[in-house]
């Protein structure tokens, strides 16, 4: 079949990655989606295949956690030749409850793999992206302290301070904290990128959003906690979602389900609420205000600056193409 369109997905073979896909590829019979992890231990683009009877989903291999791996897979996109992004959703997420670990860039890996995996994805497929396409970041009502999620505050004095931190900063930030602040970072990058691609010479329309799917047991994000967590997370919380919205007094607590829904809808809907919306960050279907560190323009443009900075290497022309965004 020839597609029209191609639809993108990180972490997108399980949890809110994968009930995203399985509604686009619903909603999208026309498009090619590609859904990209580590792995796909569970075959999740056959999964979704035989949910829906059809076959365009199709499975990339991806650590967000290794640059070189991220710009080979680029690569291999370009050198397929496929149709137009029509929606990239920059999903996958990772927290690590102990000790500060660093991926093989030598960065933290909270930062790293949420934030500046990312970035550097968006900004190689960039040139491949349709007019009008929609980019979707996943973060977290966690980076909000006003939330009282229960987590540590979220930490931005500067993205090197985050991306290297100091053995005295390390060890005063748990694993938890550095999630928070990697999932600022999410927001305070959408906005970044936001004005970018609204004042860009080309006008090619393409949108930015950020949401927050809420707390969702179940899903892969305690992989890296202890064996009690998780099976408190993955294997009790999801029958307890009522009790949790009870006791915690809010009800933003969803099944992947429910939550991919919401993801799906920010990327491929055309409702009135998503239709020529950018720079805007939502918490499910709502939109609504993220924190205010968030809105801080000073660590929006410190935060692009690292990035672009970091990515290019030095090399100027680089750095040149990073900041153009096409």
């Amino acid at each position: 079949m020839a597609y029209k369109s191609t639809i993108l997905i990180t972490g997108g073979t399980s949890g809110l990655g994968y009930h995203a896909a399985l509604d686009i590829a619903r909603a999208c019979p026309d498009a090619q989606v590609i859904i990209s992890s580590r792995s796909d231990r569970e075959q999740a683009a056959a999964s979704i295949h035989k949910a829906l009877k059809q076959s365009n989903v199709v499975y990339a291999a991806l650590d967000l956690g290794d640059l070189a791996n991220v710009r080979a897979y680029a690569e291999e996109f370009a050198a397929a030749r496929h149709p137009p992004i029509r929606a990239l959703l920059l999903n996958a997420g990772l927290q690590f409850p102990g000790e500060a670990k660093t991926t093989v860039d030598g960065l933290e890996a909270t930062f790293g793999i949420n934030h500046v995996g990312h970035a550097l994805l968006f900004h190689l497929l960039a040139p491949f992206l349709a007019d009008n396409a929609r980019v979707v970041i996943t973060s977290s009502g966690t980076h909000d302290p006003e939330q009282f999620s229960g987590l540590l505050p979220a930490i931005y004095t500067s993205a090197e301070a985050l991306a290297h931190p100091t053995p005295a900063f390390a060890a005063s930030q748990g694993g938890r904290q550095r999630y928070t602040s990697s999932k600022l970072c999410n927001v305070l990058w959408c906005y970044a990128l936001g004005r970018r691609l609204s004042s860009e010479p080309r006008r090619r329309g393409i949108m930015v959003t950020v949401m927050c799917p809420g707390f969702m047991p179940g899903t892969g994000l305690a992989r890296e906690a202890s064996a009690a967590a998780r099976f408190l997370f993955l294997k009790v919380m999801p029958y307890t979602m009522p009790l949790l919205r009870a006791l915690l007094r809010t009800s933003n607590i969803h099944s992947p389900a429910e939550s991919g829904a919401a993801l799906a809808r920010l990327a491929v809907g055309d409702d009135d609420g998503v239709r020529g919306v950018t720079g805007k960050y939502f918490e499910g279907r709502r939109e609504i205000q993220s924190s205010k560190d968030s809105y801080d323009v000073e660590k929006q443009e410190d935060l692009w600056r690292w990035t672009v900075g970091f990515l290019s290497g030095g090399d100027e022309e680089v750095r040149r193409r990073f900041e153009e965004v096409r």
